[in-house]
């Protein structure tokens, strides 16, 4: 029996989620996926300068998996700048911070995004 998924925690999704190289048409061009909480992991740990402890106890998860999830999302990332690819920022196991009611763990099922 699979282990079920660990829900991570982000303030909200992110307003843009495709980023493209200029002058280069959309037909044809590959393209990297970001999951939305690798988004937040970069928010938090780059822009927001949040140290991993704090950020993982803010997503609900260790501070190793906050690791790994940084660190494949700064990958993503560096992969579509250097390759001039596509970057679209979809998908993954995460609720939003804003759904979850004070007294509940978590939102009800159809609130949730599964990928």
């Amino acid at each position: 029996m699979a282990r079920p998924p660990k829900w991570r925690r982000v303030d909200q999704e992110p307003a843009v989620t495709y980023f493209k190289p200029r002058g280069i048409p959309l037909r044809g061009l590959d393209e990297v996926v970001l999951t939305v909480e690798g988004f937040e992991a970069l928010r938090m740990s780059d822009m927001e300068g949040m140290d991993q402890d704090a950020a993982s106890l803010r997503m609900g998860i260790s501070r190793q998996t906050f690791g790994r999830i940084l660190a494949a999302a700064r990958k993503t990332v560096s992969t579509a700048i250097v390759k001039g690819i596509g970057l679209r920022i979809e998908g993954g196991n995460y609720i939003c911070n804003s759904s979850v009611s004070q007294d509940e763990n978590a939102p009800s099922t159809d609130e949730r995004v599964e990928s």
